[in-house]
């Protein structure tokens, strides 16, 4: 395996990376999550890339094309392709899940991207911090996703 940084504060949510495509001959990219009450990804779409999560510990409240979804610990919620999506973990502690983005590439490139790259022997949550939109949007639009504007 290559060196590289595996866990990244990613808009305030602790990301390591269990699985790189290059990693896994080119098929998909898994990810653990930790999310603090609040957090989460904004309005979003990507065609070609398929994304599922499972949920671990805690709640998260998911919107998918519009239609809004509870998931609690051991709720799978697959998103079709290029449908519209966003999450935030609700409830009274953070959520921990798992994404799973095949082939991959796409979601590896925003995550990283946009990351702030951590120890490898941090665990817990980032401080947090504003995110520089501007930089998100561009490097959303570089890897081939949109974002949307909160509604």
């Amino acid at each position: 395996m290559t060196s590289r940084p595996r866990k990244y504060n990613v808009l305030n949510i602790f990301m390591t990376f269990h699985a790189f495509p290059d990693e896994v001959q080119d098929r998909y990219c898994l990810v653990e999550c930790v999310v603090p009450v609040g957090a989460g990804a904004p309005p979003n779409h990507h065609a070609g890339e398929t994304e599922a999560f499972f949920v671990l510990e805690g709640q998260v409240g998911f919107m998918i094309d519009g239609q809004e979804r509870l998931a609690r610990p051991g709720d799978f919620v697959p998103i079709p392709d290029g449908a519209v999506h966003a999450f935030k973990a609700v409830g009274e502690a953070p959520a921990r899940m798992l994404i799973l983005n095949a082939p991959g590439r796409m979601h590896q490139q925003f995550f990283t991207g946009i990351g702030q790259a951590l120890p490898e022997d941090f665990n817990g949550l980032p401080t947090p911090n504003e995110p520089d939109i501007p930089a998100v949007l561009a490097t959303a639009a570089t890897a081939g996703m949109t974002i949307l504007p909160l509604t």
